[in-house]
């Protein structure tokens, strides 16, 4: 052992050796202590407290920004609830003014996308066809989302015998394809004479709510024994609104995941159920009756199909692409992988 070790910089404490016969040794060993500041520990303990720390939904909303998935499925959405709300500024011909003279006649000046066989305009029976569609599908959301979310909640967070019933009840009904119940449904006799938007979403909400009850069942209970809804049970909430106040808003990221990409799929379920003659009444101008309309002129004159059939393709892959984009600024484990 080398003797009086002196290091370069910082400072030095002396230590007393003891020799092999345990003796205490004269001689002095400096051990090397380095300066606080030369080490790394002074900038990993350093936290910026000016910086204001961000929610679930902050953090989420500034990687979404960031995102082209979300950039262009927002504006190809937004673009869609335009055309459905104020068809008008984008269509100047009167859909339901069909004339037997122009009947499969191609493109002209005022008719860019030609005739259908009854003389229609296709451009503008596309555009105005958006809002049947559109509500459709808007409404058996909201209409899946409150009676699955409700029942989903209330089976995981009380568990016991509610929770027995309600998701035997939901493994009924999604044993059923959604497409199936819906037609079942629609060949009631109630339903078969008045049919309707409605009629179509009350068939589309039947069958759609399991999917959703059990997202929402599995959400509920990851969250209901979390530190703060413990808390807030012992400060005095009641079970109930410790459900509505904490547990269910902190269960809300899969929710709104599943039920955007949900939209897309009962969009398309109408188109099907359009197109088999079961669904929306012929009087509705939607993408589902023109595709159906349409399928005596496959071989003749295929762009009657085309372009409804492609206004429907881009609307579902607009809501699955958002979902797709918001999955993955929800789910702060996803954006690590």
């Amino acid at each position: 052992m080398s003797e009086n070790l002196t290091p370069d910089k910082g400072t030095t404490e002396p230590v007393t050796p003891v020799t092999r016969q345990g003796k205490i040794s004269s001689r002095t060993i400096e051990h090397f202590v380095a300066p606080l500041e030369e080490t790394p520990l002074a900038a990993v303990d350093n936290v910026d407290e000016t910086t204001v720390s961000l929610s679930l939904w902050a953090d989420a909303w500034r990687n979404l920004r960031k995102q082209p998935l979300f950039i262009i499925s927002a504006l190809l959405i937004l673009l869609v609830v335009v055309v459905a709300i104020v068809p008008g500024l984008f269509a100047h011909v009167d859909p339901t003014s069909c004339t037997l003279a122009d009947s499969a006649e191609g493109p002209r000046s005022g008719h860019p996308l030609g005739f259908t066989l009854q003389g229609c305009d296709v451009y503008s029976r596309m555009i105005y066809g958006t809002r049947a569609s559109l509500t459709v599908g808007i409404f058996t959301t909201l209409g899946v989302l409150i009676i699955g979310g409700i029942m989903g909640a209330l089976a995981g967070y009380y568990g016991g015998w509610l929770d027995t019933i309600l998701a035997r009840l939901a493994d009924i009904f999604f044993a059923l394809p959604l497409i199936l119940g819906a037609i079942i449904i629609n060949q009631l006799p109630l339903f078969r004479d008045n049919k309707s938007v409605w009629t179509v979403v009350i068939a589309l909400v039947a069958f759609g709510w399991p999917q959703i009850a059990r997202i929402t069942r599995g959400a509920v209970i990851e969250n209901r024994n979390a530190d703060f809804v413990m808390a807030a049970k012992a400060l005095g909430l009641s079970p109930f609104r410790a459900l509505m106040k904490h547990v269910v808003p902190n269960s809300l990221a899969p929710i709104i995941v599943v039920a955007s990409i949900s939209l897309g799929t009962f969009i398309v379920a109408e188109a099907t159920l359009s197109f088999l003659g079961i669904g929306l009444p012929f009087s509705v101008i939607s993408w589902g009756n023109d595709i159906s309309a349409a399928q005596t002129q496959v071989r003749n004159n295929p762009s009657v199909l085309l372009w409804p059939a492609v206004a429907l393709s881009i609307t579902v892959l607009s809501f699955i692409m958002l979902g797709d984009a918001l999955r993955d600024a929800l789910d702060p484990k996803a954006r690590k992988r």
